[in-house]
């Protein structure tokens, strides 16, 4: 599936919730306990999301020319928002993260049920992914 795919499908599922602010946010708590623990060893300094109120760990991986996540947090919410990204963003090449344009969070009304510092840090979380996309397209095109 494309990015604006799997946004609209994330969409969709928001939609069945009507707003309500309370469902949304235990449904976006849902995701992120179905998001697999990072493993021990990688929750370091290194792999911390920078800008981000609660931890955030964040690794990827290029594996034919598609890049993969994987991250974690130390908030029930926090990880559910990270989960999101991880599924728009897994499995994708390089370019398409680059390009991406999130527009799922306006449509959800994101904005109505993450405080400020939230959307800091999901913005930071946003950042940290397209680093390492644009890493690993910088790093492809320098081995051709």
């Amino acid at each position: 599936m494309t990015i604006s795919q799997i946004q609209d499908e994330i969409i969709n599922e928001f939609s069945l919730l009507d707003g309500d602010m309370e469902m949304t946010i235990f449904y976006i708590m849902e995701l992120g306990q179905k998001l697999p623990a990072l493993k021990e060893e990688l929750k370091t300094d290194n792999n911390i999301v920078k800008g981000c109120q609660s931890k955030v760990w964040m690794t990827a991986r290029l594996q034919d020319d598609l890049v993969f996540f994987e991250a974690d947090s130390n908030t029930a919410i926090t990880k559910g928002l990270v989960s999101l990204l991880v599924r728009i963003f897994n499995g994708q090449h390089p370019e398409d993260i680059l390009s991406a344009s999130l527009y799922f969070t306006q449509k959800i009304g994101m904005d109505r049920f993450i405080g400020t510092q939230r959307s800091n840090g999901f913005a930071s979380m946003v950042k940290q992914m397209k680093l390492y996309a644009l890493a690993f397209k910088t790093q492809k095109e320098v081995a051709k």
